[in-house]
């Protein structure tokens, strides 16, 4: 892999710069990297109506299939306050697997949290995901 955890968590930190989180405050990024080197990060995006939201994951996933990537993902990093542990959420879990599977790749899955970054894969984080492919 071109992008060391380290970069890729900075990436992430610096997406959650860019959340927009009125209401919970609680600002999280993602980052997501791909077996050609590249990154794509997202932030959360809130709405007055809860149920509208996009997780960070979710977000940087959605934009790396709207660029056309299938595939090709390697490790994914999120980060937020330091006052919690940071895994995706389910929905995210599983709209990952989603952008995984398409080669059938297991990345790795590295969590901000008060004691540091901890590390899965996303196949940890998410057994026996739902696939159709």
């Amino acid at each position: 892999m071109s992008v060391s955890r380290d970069d890729l968590m900075a990436a992430a930190r610096a997406a959650a710069e860019g959340a927009y989180a009125p209401y919970s405050k609680f600002l999280v990024g993602a980052a997501l990297a791909f077996a050609d080197g590249s990154v794509v990060s997202g932030a959360n995006v809130e709405n007055v109506s809860y149920g509208l939201s996009l997780c960070a994951e979710t977000v940087a996933a959605g934009k790396a299939m709207s660029e056309g990537r299938r595939g090709g993902l390697v490790a994914v990093a999120v980060s937020g306050p330091k006052a919690h542990a940071i895994t995706p959420c389910g929905r995210c879990r599983q709209v990952l697997v989603e952008l995984a599977m398409l080669d059938g790749s297991d990345p790795l899955v590295w969590c901000d949290g008060p004691g540091g970054v901890r590390e899965f894969r996303l196949s940890q984080l998410l057994p026996e995901a739902f696939s159709e492919l």
